[in-house]
């Protein structure tokens, strides 16, 4: 009986790729991908925004969240930004819960406005909130990947909080510079009517700013008001276009039941060629790809996947335990190994195939007992190294050098 040796990589991307997928199994029995990012960045960014107006109006943001919106007239107009940043967190941390990319958008440039403000208001008043909002940005850029749905409930949520966010800047800041316009502004109503005739550029000129400070800020009223219309409408639109052309395709496409087919792994020179020449025999092929390819104009959409073939999510998708074979072909070979290993693991009836690139892990490779291992960077070294010595080429070294495969299966 043969006794398989275990595994070890000596080569370091070797260690880190298995840290990867043990983690990705981890996160496959937890459910994590219901969850993990979007929910903990999600309670980060509303945790962001309360803490925000926890430091800036401390014992009175009681009354302040009680009263509100009524309290706001007193706060000072310096600490108005950040009311409006403390405000908008919580109500983008709601899109971020849905995965919505812009949700994402703006909360990355909320927390980067958040940083310039305690950086450039404050200096180090506040360095427990300032390295918070730090890890906060570097966190939301990691998981930038996590955040790809335009949904239209998240960018009408958008919509409707970012409008809601400027009508307040706009009301309370005309009220609180209501001596420097002419007639003066002296109640709510009055400031609501010059915000919506300011904001919509309409401009009767029934009341006008005197002083410098009320025309920059009429300037920014203008300002927003157009890019928060623009925004939000492209917003809302942009999604159910989307959506419709999407049923559209679904309705014209339906996905197929993949069986007794080809999967190739990878975006390699070998990748592409191995896929063009099963394409050019008729056979059935799907191509995983780790990020979607424009240069390569002659790959059919429907034979694409983008994802991590690492992941069984993936690999099941492409329904690997009813493909023929799954070729390992990315350009590193501990990615290659791995993909064989979850290959593997779905205990389906496909044969594996593994690429090397470096001729030091033709024997490591064998330990996770592909089916086949193909060599074709190493046999290309070799056999140039053998013309130029004038040695003996023949059909059974090749074969046996190019497939590096068990004789006794």
């Amino acid at each position: 009986m043969t006794v398989r040796q275990p595994i070890h990589w000596s080569f370091a991307p070797g260690r880190l790729q298995r840290l990867r997928l043990f983690g990705r199994r981890l996160a496959d029995r937890l459910a994590a991908a219901y969850w993990f990012p979007h929910l903990p960045l999600a309670l980060a960014v509303a945790g962001a925004g309360l803490l925000l107006l926890s430091h800036t109006f401390g014992a009175g943001r009681q009354a302040l969240l009680a009263d509100f919106p009524f309290h706001v007239l007193n706060v000072p107009p310096a600490s108005m930004p950040y009311l409006l940043l403390g405000l908008a967190m919580p109500a983008m941390s709601i899109g971020l819960a849905f995965r919505s990319r812009f949700a994402w958008v703006v909360a990355l440039v909320l927390t980067v406005a958040m940083i310039l403000v305690l950086t450039l208001l404050r200096l180090v008043a506040y360095p427990l909130l300032l390295n918070y909002d730090a890890a906060l940005l570097a966190a939301l850029l990691l998981a930038r990947r996590a955040f790809d749905r335009t949904s239209l409930a998240a960018a009408t949520l958008f919509a409707v909080a970012s409008s809601l966010l400027l009508l307040i800047y706009a009301v309370f800041g005309s009220f609180y510079l209501g001596a420097e316009f002419s007639p003066r502004i002296g109640d709510l109503s009055t400031a609501l009517y010059y915000s919506m005739v300011t904001m919509s550029t309409v401009g009767y000129g029934d009341i006008t700013p005197r002083t410098v400070h009320a025309r920059l800020f009429t300037v920014s009223l203008i300002l927003f008001g157009v890019a928060v219309f623009a925004t939000s409408i492209t917003a809302i639109i942009g999604p159910m276009v989307s959506g419709s052309l999407q049923r559209i395709m679904t309705q014209k496409r339906t996905r197929m039941k993949r069986s007794d087919h080809y999967i190739i792994v990878g975006a390699t020179a070998l990748a592409f060629n191995t896929y063009r020449e099963l394409k050019r025999r008729k056979h059935q092929v799907t191509l995983i790809l780790p990020q979607a390819q424009t240069e390569a104009d002659d790959l059919d959409a429907e034979d694409v996947i983008v994802g991590d073939a690492n992941s069984l999510e993936i690999l099941r998708r492409a329904d690997a335990d009813r493909a023929q074979a799954v070729l390992a072909m990315r350009a590193d070979d501990s990615e290659n190994a791995f993909i064989v290993l979850a290959v593997k693991e779905l205990k389906g009836k496909a044969k594996t195939v593994a690429a090397i690139n470096d001729s030091k892990h033709v024997e490591r490779m064998k330990l996770v007992q592909p089916d086949i291992v193909i060599a074709p960077q190493v046999l290309g070294g070799e056999l140039l190294a053998m013309a130029l010595s004038g040695e003996a080429i023949d059909g059974d070294f090749v074969m046996d050098r190019f497939l590096h495969f068990d004789r006794r299966n």
